[in-house]
């Protein structure tokens, strides 16, 4: 609930910025700092947004991310190095419980709402 009332609080708005899908620890926290020192500049409340598995890609052949278990110890650590809360998405109901245990909110993904 604190974090719900920070962002509906947030004025002008509140931001979701991340890259796409993880790519690597490395480039996860990169961008998870940059991305925090900008929010930070103009003074928006952040939200660190990744995905461990783009499954609705135009391509089959797309890099799709580490998958669940590896995209979460990389999203966990991204919370605990920068503070961040975390969004991500979820494809199927069984990832929920995993992924509530690290994200603050979870994201069904617009393709596959249908």
């Amino acid at each position: 609930m604190a974090l719900f009332n920070q962002l509906k609080a947030a004025e002008p708005f509140f931001l979701l910025a991340g890259p796409n899908v993880i790519e690597s620890e490395q480039h996860a926290l990169k961008m998870a700092g940059y991305i925090k020192g900008v929010a930070t500049k103009l003074g928006l409340p952040l939200v660190f947004k990744s995905s461990f598995d783009k499954a609705n890609r135009t391509s089959s052949k797309s890099f799709r991310g580490p998958g669940l278990e590896d995209g979460l110890k990389i999203l966990e650590k991204v919370k605990m190095t920068h503070g961040l809360p975390i969004v991500t998405d979820v494809h199927e109901s069984w990832q929920c419980e995993a992924v509530g245990k690290v994200a603050d909110i979870i994201q069904i993904p617009a393709f596959l709402c249908r």
